[in-house]
């Protein structure tokens, strides 16, 4: 199993767990709310950077 699918995998299963422990929209906020503070704290060469970066993933 790649990196990228045990991220993804755990994500799924964390996400699964705050919609049974918290009501929906807490749980939302929270799985839309983390990434989006984590790319608000890059600076601005890492954000571009992140782009670049996806934008050639994306290309294969």
């Amino acid at each position: 199993m790649s990196k990228n699918a045990k991220v993804a995998a755990g994500g799924v299963a964390a996400g699964l767990f705050l919609l049974i422990w918290l009501p929906w929209w807490a749980a939302l906020l929270i799985v839309l709310g983390v990434p989006a503070a984590a790319y608000l704290t890059l600076d601005p060469s890492q954000r571009r950077r992140l782009r670049r970066v996806t934008r050639k993933e994306l290309g294969r």
